[in-house]
Parts: C-alpha cells; structure tokens; sequence
C-alpha cells in the first residue's frame, strides 16, 4: 500500500443509484425534473403542468430572461410572488438562500443546476432569496411563470443592497 503525503477529504456521495441528485432542499423549494422526449424532426419537452401539483396558483403571467455567458442576476426575493423557472437554452446554476426566520431551513443555501440538456421546473418560495448564473459559455435563456402577474406600478421584487450579505460566494471572474 503507498502512502500519500497530501491531505484529502472523502466525497460523499451526490446522487442515488438511479440517478436522483442527494441535496436537502428549502423547506417549499420544489424541483420537478422533466423529460426531453426526441424525434428524428427535433425535441418536446413539458415546461409545466397542473398535474405535478407544484403550486395550485395557475399561470397569469410569463417572462423570459437571457443571461449573457460568466454573468450572474441576482440576488432577490419577493414577498408575494412564487418564482417557478424553466432554463429553455444554455447551462444555470440558480443559487438559493433561506432568509425565513421561521423557516425549518433558515439559513440554508441550494445550488440546482438547469439546462438545456437538464430540463425542471425550479419552485422558489416567497422571501427566498435567489440568483442566477449563467456556466455555460454562450447566452442562455429561461422562462418564469410566476404565480403573480408583474406589476410595473409596484413591482414585488427586493434586490439585496450588500451581496455580501449573502453566505455564497460566485466562482470569481464571473460579471455581474
């Protein structure tokens, strides 16, 4: 047996045997992964549905972002208004911070990854605090259907003054 002179700490392991990813969510955080369904003349893949009982609110309004490649958007909450995200094209890392005082999860932070290739419906509950990265190397795009139509009077949307209020830190390089 060699002996190594460095110092190493054991993974532990990241995903069941069927390939579900292992990470305690926020409590009223929900991923619903969803499937790329192929044909010969291109691809389907669903983006919501009443039936996956992710949140009963229906869908009033729809929005789309595109993130430009290294950048981050971020970091907000909103205080009536459930997010529910859908990466259309390109790679995501949306990066969720627990800000619920009487949250069983107070204080936690998730990291889920979305992609083109890694299709979900990401749930982010009120007073959750969120960004978004984009990790890939081209502009990607994803789609919100809030529970709430925006309102441009009043918009339910709080920006964080001072990031680094907030307990994660972006791989540094990355424009914000």
């Amino acid at each position: 047996m060699t002996r190594l002179d460095i110092s190493a700490t054991k993974e532990p392991a990241s995903v069941t045997a069927s390939g579900e990813r292992l990470q305690k969510l926020i409590d009223g955080v929900a991923v619903r992964r969803t499937a790329i369904q192929e044909y010969e003349h291109g691809i389907t893949s669903e983006i919501f549905s009443d039936a996956w009982n992710i949140d009963s609110a229906p869908v009033r309004h729809i929005s789309q972002s595109m993130v430009r490649a290294g950048h981050v958007k971020g970091w907000v909450y909103h205080k009536l208004t459930v997010d529910r995200l859908t990466a259309i094209c390109g790679s995501f890392k949306f990066v969720l911070w627990d800000i619920r005082p009487q949250s069983p999860t107070h204080g936690m932070v998730n990291e889920i990854f979305l992609s083109e290739r890694n299709r979900g419906l990401l749930s982010i509950p009120t007073y959750v605090v969120h960004a978004v990265q984009n990790i890939g190397d081209t502009d990607a795009t994803f789609v919100n259907l809030p529970t709430l139509p925006y309102n441009h009077a009043d918009p339910d949307k709080y920006r964080i003054d001072d990031p680094a209020l907030v307990p994660y830190r972006f791989d540094k390089g990355m424009a914000w």
